[in-house]
């Protein structure tokens, strides 16, 4: 991991890098095997209550790596014999890539700049919030090498953009800028240093309850999922156990004195 993917943590927020900035933290094998690692070095971490990915160099993440498209005319996939096999609970390990962004427990902010193309983009679709430069390009670049967007591509776009929207960039892997992306859903604000504002927005998260963050997180996650009744259930669920317990007492107490909040991780 540590020549692919990089973490600092510091109160509570982990800066989260991919490393490989002379190839445009292009993906291969031992990318895929470092954000994975990432991930779960994150889902474990004492104390983490917000998470900033970002990429270091000219690029957030050009895509595959080229020598892995090489690769593929003979042996597939580098490192995975089955795509069908399910790695890592509902995904396989190169879908995990994206998609464990999602599954972590606490909120994440992607903060894109230069390029996220083909699995970049996917991998930026798997956090919370994302922040991206105006002059960032994104593309579902799949299609120009003959695949589709399988780093979980489909089940993210779905949730953000328009149908419609989703299937032309799909079908044409056009090339579409941070404004744009911003105007169809992809990006949650275009802003001039995005890691610097994802650092920002990151440090306020970590600065509320604790348990209540990590509720939401689980309440949003499933409101795409579930039905009204279910989803309903849940929110009664999870405030019950909110009420009273030792961080919401805190959040009360500190409001009211106003002072900056004590939470207990």
């Amino acid at each position: 991991m540590k020549d692919r993917v990089s973490i600092d943590l510091k109160d509570g927020v982990a800066d989260v890098r991919l490393i490989r900035a002379d190839k445009m933290n292009a993906l291969d094998h031992a990318m895929f095997e470092g954000i994975i690692e990432a991930g779960a070095k994150l889902a474990a971490m004492p104390g983490l209550r917000c998470v900033v990915l970002s990429g270091e160099g000219k690029a957030f993440c050009a895509g595959l790596d080229m020598g892995s498209f090489a690769a593929m005319k003979q042996d597939g996939v580098p490192g995975v014999r089955d795509l069908t096999k399910r790695t890592h609970g509902i995904a396989n390990r190169p879908q995990q890539c994206a998609w464990l962004w999602r599954e972590l427990p606490v909120p994440v902010i992607a903060a894109v700049h230069g390029v996220a193309f083909g699995g970049g983009f996917q991998i930026a679709l798997g956090p919370d919030i994302r922040y991206a430069t105006a002059d960032a390009r994104f593309s579902v670049m799949e299609i120009k090498w003959g695949l589709v967007p399988d780093l979980a591509g489909t089940q993210l776009m779905r949730h953000l953009a328009r149908e419609d929207v989703v299937r032309e960039l799909t079908y044409t892997g056009r090339i579409f800028n941070g404004v744009e992306a911003q105007q169809m859903g992809f990006v949650t604000r275009v802003v001039d240093d995005p890691r610097a504002a994802a650092l920002e927005t990151a440090k306020e998260i970590a600065s509320k309850s604790p348990d209540a963050i990590r509720a939401n997180k689980r309440l949003l996650n499933a409101a795409v999922a579930v039905d009204a009744a279910a989803g309903l259930m849940m929110e009664s669920v999870e405030q019950q156990k909110l009420i009273g317990s030792p961080n919401q007492v805190e959040a009360i107490m500190s409001n009211l004195q106003k002072r900056a909040a004590n939470y207990k991780d």
